[in-house]
């Protein structure tokens, strides 16, 4: 456990390989929104795209320092799902190579997310 000033300290002893996969995960798709969003801006989609960053942001967190983990585990299951399905609904590809890298990369993360959460869940 450390300590962050007078906030809440870090509870990473209790971290296994997956939880620390499953914050890699979430960070490269907030990266991705990050980027997203910046470049989206002024338009309302960036504004969407770095609401969703800070929500995987929120969720690193809170597991970071111990929170009420399932609850953040079952949450992040249909918010990265959303994610996804908005995705498709908004760009509706026919194949993967209509995909650019930022979303290729995005969506495989996305999923491997989303299937860490559930372990994570069920294990805990």
């Amino acid at each position: 456990m450390t300590a962050l000033g007078n906030g809440p300290a870090l509870e990473t002893d209790s971290l296994s390989a997956r939880h620390w996969l499953g914050i890699g995960l979430a960070l490269v798709t907030a990266a991705v929104h990050l980027v997203l969003g910046i470049d989206f801006l002024p338009h309302w989609m960036g504004a969407a795209f770095l609401v969703s960053t800070v929500g995987f942001g929120l969720g690193v967190v809170l597991v970071l320092v111990g929170y009420r983990r399932r609850f953040v585990y079952l949450l992040g299951v249909p918010f990265t799902a959303a994610q996804i399905v908005l995705w498709y609904a908004l760009n509706q590809p026919a194949a993967v190579g209509d995909l650019s890298s930022a979303e290729l990369i995005d969506k495989v993360a996305q999923v491997l997310l989303i299937a860490v959460l559930v372990v994570c869940y069920r294990r805990e």
